[in-house]
């Protein structure tokens, strides 16, 4: 059985004794966690930073017992999710993913390192199935009495598992449904049959991405050089200082850039954690090799503005960069087309626009995709036959969970950036029923200090309308203006060329502004209807704001005339909760839950994730992964 340290809420243990685990597992003892494998003491408190974990944990003691565990965020301090149960791997043990091939990986091991559950949550049990969670109780062992995990079955069927086998059990998260799942019969063999179902079904999952790898290495690609001095430079002209998830990122990137075969890399990060960075010093690497860059975007208020930052950025270097999108005249765009396909462009930004049948490149070496979720079925299509032929790198700003990366990682080039950047402070957020006063009252707070205010309205046939309502609301010599899609585009490209340049004080708009829009002095957002939109959007629109060192505002408005959908009110207590700093993984988790997990994983597979539940579904897709990963599947 593999090492593992365990340790609960109200567990009798001396902090001293917790310690002496710690330093075995091979944690290093710090004045402040800063990374993973750090831990900390002051006092009746202990900070560790396993490894593996998205955030830090904080341990307190009350006398030789231990009160509480919660996640905090490590910018602020701020607790924000609390644990019953966690299991802690020895640092020492980790290795790099590419590693995990030469392990023995098997549906045991449990992929997220912690068990975090409650009394009457549902979970599963990999030998024995879904049951619901009663909590701890002592019962009488060899060597006398010890505390076990109680687990529930049907009927009146209970299952005591010894503390030293917790890892076995894991929370049931099935997604999608509201209805609870099936608890299981003890002694059945219902649960073995099901299970081997799930278990044939991800081979077939880890087989179809295998055999996507190994087809993209079969047919060979260019292998950029390494880096020059140049690169150096442009790097050095970043103004912030990079993260430890930012650096390996882009190494990870530069590194299959280097290989001989196609990349195609997916970069997960939260909104505003420096996925663009990534893409810069990429992009910058392959112009260097006399190569050329497309960088799609879903949008073209999105596209101005990465044609704006790019061209700052390479000022000093002779690397051209052009922008096709709808804000370019037909003649400017013919102009553009003709010189992409000569070669005297090096870098071009743009929509959909970029995957027309008249596009045309001299030598084509990078296309970065942001967001392809958003992009129509056509340009998905067209997106796939260039996967085999050039690298790719994708960005997304949706976490996935970390055991759906842990399971996928042998199989996809996955990067992940979980760490904020420097002096990043949380969005300070309010779910308010619609009220002239309070909106008076934040648009008053937020122009006062100099600033400007989003206000989302995500509906066209009325938003000049509700754009007077608004101006009513502002201070006197305030400048509101509305913009959408819908509108002619040299219009639209003004107003939003005077809202990121500070003309305008407060812009209604539609959602075209959701993705990556980097306003500076723009802190304070009001999502109108909040009810309307997804989870994912509403963490995306939050993300416009306080990307910066300001403090920054998100309020999610209802209107009190409208009763709320079930899943509607999931969604804004789920908006509401996770606030802090780092939260995003487990906003992707409740996403899941809510819409299920088809987008992920392909539909055909929803109903064996019901059955066996994400974590074990995943954990049987790792050992997939791994027991196929040395067979020849080309």
């Amino acid at each position: 059985m593999f090492k593992s340290f365990k340790f609960f809420e109200g567990q009798a243990t001396a902090p001293e004794d917790f310690i002496r685990y710690l330093i075995e597992f091979g944690y290093n003892r710090q004045d402040k966690v800063a990374e993973e494998g750090d831990f900390s003491r002051r006092g009746g408190i202990i900070d560790i930073y396993p490894a593996t974990f998205e955030n830090p944990l904080r341990v307190e003691w009350d006398n030789d017992k231990i009160h509480s565990i919660d996640s905090f965020a490590l910018a602020t301090g701020k607790l924000f999710w609390k644990h019953k149960i966690v299991i802690l791997l020895p640092k020492k043990t980790l290795r790099h993913p590419r590693a995990l091939r030469a392990d023995v990986i098997t549906q045991e091991v449990p992929l997220s390192s912690f068990v975090d559950i409650k009394k009457g949550d549902y979970v599963v049990h990999q030998q024995y199935g879904i049951g619901i969670f009663r909590g701890i109780e002592k019962a009488p062992a060899k060597d006398g009495e010890r505390e076990h995990m109680v687990i529930k079955y049907a009927g009146e069927d209970k299952l005591f598992v010894p503390l030293d086998q917790m890892h076995l059990v894991q929370k049931y998260i099935g997604f999608g449904i509201s209805r609870p799942p099936k608890v299981n019969s003890l002694g059945s063999g219902q649960w073995r049959r099901t299970k081997l179902r799930a278990q044939k079904a991800t081979v077939r999952v880890a087989l179809d991405l295998l055999k996507i790898q190994a087809m993209r290495r079969s047919l060979g690609g260019f292998a950029f050089g390494k880096d020059t001095d140049w690169q150096s430079d442009f790097e050095k002209t970043f103004p912030y200082t990079e993260t430890i998830d930012q650096i390996k990122a882009v190494n990870d990137t530069k590194k299959d850039m280097e290989e001989p075969y196609p990349m195609d890399r997916l970069l997960c990060g939260d909104v505003g954690y420096g996925k663009t960075e990534v893409a810069m010093r990429a992009a910058f690497k392959c112009v260097t090799n006399n190569k050329q860059v497309v960088f799609l975007v879903p949008t073209t208020i999105l596209a101005e503005q990465h044609y704006e930052n790019f061209k700052k950025r390479l000022l000093s270097f002779p690397i051209r960069v052009e922008m096709l999108c709808r804000f370019k005249t037909p003649s400017q765009q013919k102009a553009i087309v003709s010189d992409v396909a000569v070669g005297l462009v090096d870098v071009v930004i743009g929509t959909h626009r970029l995957l027309s049948s008249d596009i045309r490149f001299k030598d084509l070496g990078l296309v970065i995709i942001d967001e392809e979720q958003r992009f129509g079925v056509h340009a998905k299509e067209k997106l796939k036959e260039l996967r085999a032929l050039v690298d790719v790198l994708t960005l997304t700003a949706t976490p996935i969970p970390r055991t759906l990366y842990m399971s996928l990682m042998g199989a996809k080039d996955i990067s992940v950036i979980n760490t904020p950047p420097e002096n990043r402070q949380a969005v300070e957020t309010h779910l308010v029923i619609y009220d002239d006063n309070l909106l008076r009252q934040a648009f008053e707070r937020e122009l006062k200090r100099n600033g400007q205010v989003f206000f989302v309205h995500n509906r066209v046939d009325d938003i000049e309308e509700v754009a007077k309502d608004i101006s009513r609301l502002c201070p006197q010599n305030a400048r509101v203006e509305f913009a959408h899609g819908q509108m002619p585009s040299k219009m639209l490209e003004r107003i939003m060329f005077d809202f990121i340049n500070g003309s305008i004080d407060v812009l209604v708009s539609t959602t075209i502004i959701e993705s990556g829009i980097d306003v500076p002095n723009a802190n304070t957002i009001i999502v109108n209807n909040a009810d309307c939109f997804g989870l994912a959007d509403l963490h995306q629109l939050r993300g416009r704001v306080g990307r910066f060192t300001r403090k920054a505002y998100a309020y999610f408005v209802l209107d009190k005339r409208k009763p709320l959908a079930s899943d509607a009110r999931k969604r804004l207590e789920a908006i509401s909760e996770y606030s802090e700093l780092g939260s995003g993984f487990k906003i992707a988790m409740e996403d899941l839950e809510i819409r299920g997990a088809g987008n992920l994983l392909g539909v055909q597979q929803h109903g064996h994730i019901m059955s066996v539940g994400f974590d074990l579904y995943c954990r049987l897709l790792r050992e997939s992964v791994t027991a196929l990963g040395g067979v020849n599947v080309s």
